[in-house]
């Protein structure tokens, strides 16, 4: 039944998709075409730690966002846009989006599916740390092994259809509804998590690994307190299977807050990810961890993290930024696994940033990790930001 409905709104969507395409083909071109980018370079120092390597990418790291934008017409517009980071350079975006009206969004192509806040602004010129939130963070944490990453890597980008719409309520709340079909996370055949490596990865190709899509999306609402402060509130979801076989489901949830009142603005997101593992013929045998109250093996594991953040600008060319973030992983493990059943970090971050001239500036940061498997560690960032 759900791989009929799939392919129900799969064909739906794409008849939608020609439909406007046909539309917008048929008018004048008038494109205009846009590009930018960012670049940062950062070095990370953990000084409590003779040999940071074997736990984290310690030193310089480069991260660089292009894009090129392309305006057609007022109904077609389309985007590419390639990243740089510590797994080389990646497509991060190649997509087209039909307008039939203001309103109303249909993107098709490979894109960053809307999911919680953080995400749209990823790019490095985009936040004020050199490392990105717990619950999001792709390869700057310390540990990241070990936590296989973190529950959300951002930015996600898959192939797929999303359906966006706006509408406002009033002169004072704005509402925005997103919804799509993607090819969702993965992994291999017999996995206990996701691998993201595969979601990004040439060799492996960048399709679907068991045809059937993940459905997700977002709901929004925009308040305006007055003329420089407004509240934005936010709620994600998603849900699919991860391996070749689908027997493997997951499912992530999110939920965030924004308040901005003039230049000082506060951000609050939590996350979550209950993903299916495969136990395999015998758990005993790979298991760490025995059978429950129920006498069963709990084939599912938690993993949730959560970020607050505060920015403030003094003056001009400085702004200060702080940030308590956490992560916390539960659920039987692998036997090779060095956490256990329940195991946690907690950082607190405080930071800023000094604007050099227009498009360029310094971030630093100091970082303090309690983990509750590990040996708490210091990490110091110094980055330089460039946007063009």
């Amino acid at each position: 039944m759900i791989r009929h409905a799939h392919r129900l709104a799969r064909g739906l969507i794409l008849f939608g998709l020609a439909a406007v395409a046909w539309v917008g083909a048929n008018e004048a071109h008038t494109a205009e075409v846009n590009f930018a980018g960012s670049i940062q370079l950062d070095d990370l120092l953990v000084p409590t730690d003779d040999r940071p390597r074997d736990f984290v990418f310690d030193g310089f790291t480069t991260e660089l966002s292009m894009k090129l934008s392309v305006d057609v017409n007022e109904h077609i517009s389309a985007q590419v846009k390639t990243c740089y980071g510590c797994h080389g350079f990646e497509l991060g975006a190649a997509y087209v989006d039909f307008r039939p009206f203001d309103a109303l969004r249909i993107r098709a192509g490979r894109f960053t599916p809307t999911f919680g806040d953080f995400p749209l602004r990823h790019d490095p010129a985009n936040h004020l740390t050199s490392d990105k939130p717990l619950p999001y963070d792709m390869g700057r944490m310390l540990r990241l092994r070990e936590f296989n990453m973190s529950i959300l890597p951002a930015p996600y980008v898959d192939n797929g259809v999303e359906v966006s719409l706006a509408q406002s309520l009033g002169d004072s709340v704005d509402l925005d509804v997103h919804a799509y079909l993607v090819g969702g996370l993965r992994a291999g055949a017999g996995a206990t998590d996701v691998d993201f490596i595969q979601s990004r990865s040439r060799e492996l190709y960048y399709v679907d690994n068991n045809s059937q899509p993940t459905i997700g999306g977002r709901i929004a609402a925009s308040f305006y307190l007055g003329p420089d402060a407004a509240l934005t509130v936010g709620a994600s979801g998603m849900y699919g299977t991860y391996d070749p076989d689908n027997r493997l489901d997951l499912l992530v949830l999110g939920a965030d807050l924004v308040l901005r009142i003039e230049r000082w603005a506060l951000r609050i997101e939590y996350l979550l990810r209950r993903t299916r593992m495969d136990l395999g013929d015998d758990p005993s045998d790979g298991f760490l961890y025995g059978v429950g109250a129920d006498g069963r093996y709990d084939p599912y594991s938690l993993k949730d993290g959560f970020y607050a953040e505060t920015t403030f600008p003094i003056g001009e060319y400085v702004e200060l930024v702080g940030r308590v973030d956490g992560m916390r992983r539960q659920g039987n493990v692998p036997k090779t696994s060095p956490l256990r059943s329940k195991s946690a970090i907690l950082r607190y971050t405080l930071g800023g940033n000094l604007r050099l001239t227009e498009g360029w500036r310094v971030k630093l940061s100091t970082e303090l990790y309690d983990f509750s498997d590990f040996k708490d560690e210091l990490a110091i960032h110094l980055g330089v930001v460039g946007a063009f």
